[in-house]
């Protein structure tokens, strides 16, 4: 694979994930019509009486996911820093940290975020915010103490490339919609598991659609977050390159974070995927097809290696 330029990936890459986000919303009302001209009990005009009922749900749906996103926005930090172990980092705790995110920041023209720490030997790194009162690179006590100052410096520089290009305001807000269906699936699963002795033949058929709705809507809201995924790690990748005129000094860095990027506090798959390398996915050879390869939320790390050593 050969590299293209970096402003050239940062055009098809956007491109490709503002139509990705725009499925999202239109896979939610799809969902929403099919259940209600499955549970529909008009056989005569079906569709007509479907589109009258849905247009009725129209504004309780757009109620409903505002609601959802909004307790996201401003719950979403909280929520990341528990799922990842992760606390402030103080500046006299490590002034070497401080120094290279500023004088990144400074040379890129932005606002410096945020810097936690993770307290686990592993060497893994992430990005995330929704703006810039919340923007934060989130390092492992691992990186920090196991990278030298240039390999270091390329993997926060990577992570200043997600802020940069707005890929983590566009990874929570997929992560939130995939929640969305997530949540849906685990409550209907519960009402059929403890309620069905209780419920009408009916009820358990209505149940049964809406789940088999939510577990299609969950799949592929996953299916679209992981593209997602990948296609923006190699653009913050040649963001990394571009930033710090040193490609060679990330691939380093990306083979140590190869060897151990586990992290024993990430345990949620949603969270994961926000790390410079998944630390929750097993390593699979780049050359063998599989199922997994198709949910990995990751390129093969090797394969971004090889790009960086051809900038």
């Amino acid at each position: 694979m050969k590299y293209i330029g970096l402003h050239t990936q940062i055009w098809k890459n956007n491109i490709k994930s503002v139509l990705l986000l725009i499925l999202f919303p239109v896979v939610i009302l799809v969902l929403v019509w099919l259940f209600i001209f499955f549970t529909g009990k008009e056989p005569d005009l079906k569709v007509y009486y479907t589109n009258q009922t849905f247009l009725r749900f129209i504004p309780w749906v757009s109620i409903g996911v505002i609601a959802w996103f909004t307790i996201a926005y401003f719950s979403h930090a909280a929520m990341i820093e528990k799922a990842t172990g992760s606390s402030p980092l103080a500046r006299k705790e490590n002034k070497r940290v401080y120094n290279l995110v500023e004088n990144l920041c400074i040379a890129s023209g932005m606002q410096m975020p945020r810097v936690n720490i993770i307290e686990d030997d592993s060497l893994n790194a992430f990005a995330s915010g929704i703006d810039s009162s919340s923007y934060t690179v989130s390092l492992s006590r691992g990186i920090i103490d196991k990278l030298d100052d240039d390999e270091l410096e390329a993997v926060i520089a990577h992570e200043l490339t997600h802020i940069r290009n707005r890929d983590v305001r566009l990874l929570i807000v997929s992560i939130i919609f995939v929640g969305i269906f997530a949540f849906l699936t685990e409550a209907l699963l519960r009402s059929l598991r403890y309620g069905g002795s209780r419920r009408s033949k009916n009820g358990g058929q209505v149940i049964i659609i809406a789940l088999l709705l939510a577990g299609a809507g969950y799949l592929l809201s996953s299916l679209f977050r992981f593209a997602l995924s990948k296609k923006r790690e190699y653009m913050a990748d040649a963001g990394s390159a571009n930033m710090t005129r040193r490609p060679l000094a990330l691939a380093s860095a990306l083979e140590k974070i190869s060897e151990d990027s586990r992290i024993e506090a990430v345990t949620r798959k949603d969270v994961a995927q926000l790390f410079i390398e998944n630390p929750g996915e097993e390593k699979k050879d780049r050359n063998t097809f599989s199922l997994g390869a198709v949910f990995s939320t990751h390129p093969p790390i090797q394969k971004r290696i090889e790009l960086l050593r051809q900038f």
